[in-house]
């Protein structure tokens, strides 16, 4: 968040800020400093205090939230780039993944099992979309979707593959207990 940005710019102290809020000192400092969480009501009330908007007052102040950093697991051959989340009624996160752990041999273990819906599609390369008993080659051009109620995982095939994906978030939260992007990682690739 941008706060004491904004403040500073104004030339205001933390003090100068509170007072026209209606919060302590203290609580905004530790509102700046992220070891206190912000209500919508205090967030508003900061918004129009230093005459800003909530998207600007929100808006990461360097290219943190345009550039979309890789997640690297080289243990799992997997890399992530979370590329967006929806919190509308379809709770869905879209991400790209390049996938290098080999198709073979998998065990029971490595497949995970959760209600809801998965899609993808691959980019570039080949992928092995292992479904229960079954093994699903989709190949660059192609999709896939499936019931994630299905045990499965998915690995590379002949070399790495690229692979565009839209994961259901309540089948991601009830499999993994958590809705960010490791989640993403550990959804397609549970923890043995």
């Amino acid at each position: 968040m941008r706060i004491r940005s904004l403040r500073t710019a104004r030339g205001w102290s933390l003090d100068n800020l509170a007072e026209r809020v209606g919060i302590s000192p203290s609580q905004l400092s530790r509102i700046e400093t992220g070891h206190r969480r912000i209500s919508l009501d205090q967030l508003t009330a900061i918004a129009s205090a230093l005459g800003t908007s909530l998207d600007q007052l929100v808006e990461s102040p360097d290219d943190s939230g345009v550039v979309i950093r890789p997640d690297r697991d080289e243990e799992r051959g997997l890399t992530t780039w979370l590329l967006g989340g929806d919190n509308g009624p379809q709770r869905r996160t879209v991400a790209k993944l390049r996938v290098t752990d080999p198709a073979g041999a998998v065990a029971p273990g490595d497949l995970g099992v959760h209600p809801g819906r998965d899609w993808l599609t691959v980019l570039s390369g080949t992928v092995v979309l292992y479904l229960g008993e079954r093994v699903v080659r989709v190949e660059a051009g192609q999709a896939a979707s499936f019931s994630t109620l299905t045990p499965h995982t998915l690995r590379s095939d002949r070399g790495p593959a690229e692979v565009l994906c839209i994961l259901d978030h309540n089948g991601e939260r009830d499999h993994n207990g958590v809705r960010d992007h490791n989640g993403v990682r550990d959804h397609l690739r549970p923890s043995p």
